[in-house]
């Protein structure tokens, strides 16, 4: 299954897609909903972030390859950070550039969407029961800043750094999805999480003794190799096989004003 957030007739709602139409829901995409009809063709409605969750947990270097083109050691445990939910943007909404960065680079990454409240679980704890579903995201990053600063926080803090989605699916294999993102159409990242240096269930079992996720919080799993730089102008899509593609433009502040 796969849920959408979108806006139609000036309203936000959630969705299941169905091929190219999307069948509203009335209740809780984290408890119980129904399923209703009509069903409302794709073409007329703007696709939303999936969730707005009370933080975004980021996991650093947990591809290996990754790890070797940053120069860095294999971690032995996850490296965490966190995005702020003011960065957060969805599908086909602009990346802005901010003036006080010289290379932003795009990170292509598979997110995880928490359903019920996870706080200090056990190491031989299911986490499937913790899991909504899976999104693409972007882990969007000032990388000069981050050099310079040492700490994350300035650099992958932006508002409009954190594009994710197009939905939110249900059924996909973590632990071995494909991941792949493409720059103006020519692809810069191919990775499967088969990769992972800490699969997922033991990425919300450690975060979960850290911190409380929340219904709808939002933990990204790292890139793998291949990262770069954005430039006004590109469009960047991070495409994972069994959830869809998520595609951004980037511009600078200046010219997103003028357009809009």
């Amino acid at each position: 299954m796969k849920i959408c957030r979108y806006r139609y007739q000036q309203k936000i709602k959630y969705g299941i897609l169905e091929n190219d139409y999307l069948r509203p829901i009335r209740g809780s995409i984290f408890r119980r909903f129904q399923i209703l009809e009509p069903r409302i063709p794709l073409s007329e409605v703007s696709l939303l972030a999936p969730v707005q969750p009370s933080k975004i947990v980021a996991v650093g270097v947990n591809y290996r390859d990754h790890a070797q083109e940053r120069g860095r050691a294999i971690p032995e445990e996850p490296l965490i950070f966190l995005k702020p939910s003011s960065a957060i943007i969805g599908p086909h909404d602009i990346i802005i550039y901010p003036p006080q960065a010289q290379r932003v680079d795009f990170e292509g990454e598979l997110a995880v969407v928490i359903k019920k409240r996870a706080h200090c679980l056990p190491e031989d704890e299911d986490v499937r029961p913790y899991i909504l579903g899976y999104t693409c995201f972007n882990d969007v990053t000032a990388r000069d800043l981050q050099d310079k600063d040492i700490q994350f926080t300035r650099a992958k803090s932006f508002d409009t750094f954190a594009p994710m989605g197009p939905c939110i699916a249900t059924d996909i294999d973590p632990s071995q999805a494909k991941i792949k993102t493409f720059l103006n159409g020519k692809l810069r990242q191919s990775g499967n999480t088969k990769h992972f240096i800490f699969p997922v269930p033991y990425l919300i079992r450690f975060i979960s003794n850290i911190m409380t996720l929340f219904p709808g919080d939002v933990v990204t799993t790292g890139t793998p190799a291949g990262i770069g730089p954005m430039n006004p102008g590109d469009r960047v899509e991070v495409q994972i096989e069994g959830i869809g593609t998520l595609s951004n433009t980037v511009m600078r502040i200046r010219e997103y004003h003028q357009e809009s």
